[in-house]
Formats: C-alpha cells, structure tokens, sequence
C-alpha cells in the first residue's frame, strides 16, 4: 500500500470518528454523503476503533454506557417511532416497572418495524394522539422523540388493559406530587386520548 493510500484511509478513518463522536450513534447511511463506503466501518471495529452494537449500529468504543441506550438504538432504527407508554414513564422516572421491550408509537398505516436486537413494543396511533405532546431527548448523541409525562398518563390509561390500571395510576400519583404535569395539561392530554370520563375520578382524588 502506497503512503498516499494510506493516507487517504487515515483521513477517512478520521472523518468516521468524528462523525461517530458528534452522533453518538452512527449509521452506514450517515457515510453516503461524504461518499464513504460501510466497508470502512468494519475495518475499524476490527481495529477496535470502533464498536458495532446492533444491526447497522456503531459508536466509539469509549462510549460512556447509558440506560436509556436502548431507545436511542431503536430511535436511530425507526425514524417514524415515538419512545411511549412503559418507556416513557421509565424514563420520566414515573413507575417502578422495569420494561424488557422498548415501547414505540408509530402511525396507523406505518409498515411494522422488527429489530433482532432488542425488543420492541408497538402501540399505533393517528391524528393529535400520535402527533401532539412529543419532546425531543438527547440521548448518547442521538434526538430521541418521547411523549412528555402528561400525554404518556393518558396514553397509559387508554392502554390501562395492556399495561394494567395499577401502573397508570402509580405514574399519575408520582407525576402530580413531582410536578410533572398541570391539571390543564393532563386533561388536554386526556381529551385527545379520549379518557376524560375514565381518567376524571382519579384526578378528582389528587386535587
């Protein structure tokens, strides 16, 4: 291999890093633009520069592990996916259910979404329940879309059947006495998930 071959490999090499340390995740489809075939991505694992940690998923080595890895993966897989229900209390800290399958929210229509490595929990929605109360969370590098805590009560307790009633009404207590929502919110929230007539006794108790 000549110096200027080499060269050019390190300069590649380089630019890969540096992508993988800005996205914290780093996807085959993030080399395209910069005309960087995903060969290179497995020449670097096998230098140990790089670490593959699902299918199609990279980061630096020295990646500080996070628990909430799992829905930047699934975030960074399926684009259209909204982190909800379980998920979204586990991460708003609002229950003390230990989710092993990542909770998502995808559109009606949406074609079904599988992944080997973890395990996913699909919910569908459509119109304001799909598309209202979403915060964008950075995790590990990566823009991580999750319903805030007042639309995910809500969702709990359209999905209390799913979930079980205990679970919704333990976030709904944890969220009131930490401030997480507003009474207002909630029942915005509610309307849109059109549980007000299920969810108003259980307000009325808190208030």
């Amino acid at each position: 291999m000549s110096l200027q071959q080499i060269k050019f490999m390190s300069q590649k090499y380089s630019l890969i890093k540096s992508l993988a340390k800005k996205k914290g995740i780093l996807r085959p489809r993030d080399l395209s633009e910069y005309n960087i075939h995903r060969e290179y991505l497995t020449r670097l694992c096998e230098l140990g520069q790089l670490e593959k940690i699902g299918r199609g998923l990279y980061t630096l080595p020295n990646l500080e592990i996070d628990e909430n890895l799992s829905l930047a993966q699934v975030s960074k897989s399926i684009p259209n996916s909204t982190i909800s229900l379980l998920s979204a209390l586990r991460f708003h800290n609002l229950t003390t259910q230990l989710p092993f399958e990542v909770w998502i929210a995808i559109p009606n229509k949406a074609h079904q979404p599988s992944l080997t490595e973890i395990s996913i929990r699909v919910v569908r929605f459509s119109g304001k329940a799909l598309s209202e109360g979403i915060d964008e969370h950075l995790i590990l590098g990566v823009k991580v879309p999750i319903y805030n805590p007042a639309k995910t009560i809500a969702d709990c307790f359209k999905y209390r059947y799913k979930i079980g009633i205990d679970v919704a009404l333990e976030a709904l207590r944890e969220g009131w006495q930490n401030d997480y929502y507003t009474l207002d919110d909630l029942w915005y929230y509610s309307k849109i998930c059109r549980v007000t007539n299920v969810i108003k006794p259980y307000l009325e108790s808190l208030v």
